[in-house]
């Protein structure tokens, strides 16, 4: 029977040289390289040509690891990436399963749970774990209300009149109303109630709730397109 062929990639060397030591004890696994960077291990996988890639998420760039996925994946896409990982509650992991990892191991797991999962995704076998999942479902529902929050505010900026889109630019830009005013030649008054009339529109109580939403449809674009 043909051995799993697997790459180790991690920044540390104790890290690396532990993951071979006890991978190479097992029969079935078959450790044919390592790697100390992102960079490194794009370069392994096409030399190499691994089965199973254990990949840190975290070397010569704080997402080294699941850009080394993405590339990896593009030019060798029957290649299984496990991530490596300090713990659990890792910020960068919902982005490696979209990159095409496969699972994740916490670098304190026991052996067994490494050579298992090595073993399980080399079959296409998918074993998420719970906290994964909820992670994975709650980040969707997020990133579904940002985008009704985008074509919300999308609706309103193409509803507001030419002069409530220059206060609105105004403020994004962090100019205050007695700048505004004197910019414009009108009153702070003036502006005041051109600025009930967006928040009007956008239905919210002020402008740091306005500037909130427009950070999130990133409005400088849009101001370039305007102009």
């Amino acid at each position: 029977m043909d051995k799993i062929k697997v790459l180790i990639v991690d920044d540390m060397k104790d890290i690396r040289e532990y993951f071979s030591m006890i991978l190479s004890k097992e029969a079935d696994l078959e450790v044919v390289g390592i790697a100390s960077s992102g960079l490194e291990a794009i370069q392994c996988a096409k030399e190499l040509n691994p089965d199973v890639i254990l990949m840190d998420i975290q070397m010569e760039t704080r997402t080294a690891g699941i850009d080394a996925t993405n590339a990896i994946k593009t030019i060798k896409p029957n290649i299984r990436v496990v991530i490596l990982t300090i713990h659990e509650e890792d910020e960068f992991l919902f982005q490696a399963y979209c990159a095409g990892v496969m699972d994740y191991i916490v670098k304190t797991d026991s052996i067994t749970q490494i050579i298992n999962s090595i073993r399980n995704v080399y079959i296409n076998k998918l074993m998420l774990r719970p906290n994964i999942a909820e992670k994975i479902i709650d980040e969707f529902t997020r990133l579904k209300t940002q985008q009704k929050s985008l074509l919300y505010a999308f609706h309103i900026i193409s509803k507001l009149t030419n002069s409530e889109f220059e206060i609105l630019k105004c403020f994004y830009e962090g100019n205050s109303y007695k700048t505004i005013a004197e910019t414009r030649f009108v009153s702070q008054a003036t502006i005041k109630s051109q600025v009930n009339s967006i928040l009007k529109k956008f239905e919210m109580k002020n402008m740091k709730d306005v500037i909130k939403l427009l950070n999130l449809v990133n409005f400088s674009e849009i101001i370039k397109d305007r102009y």
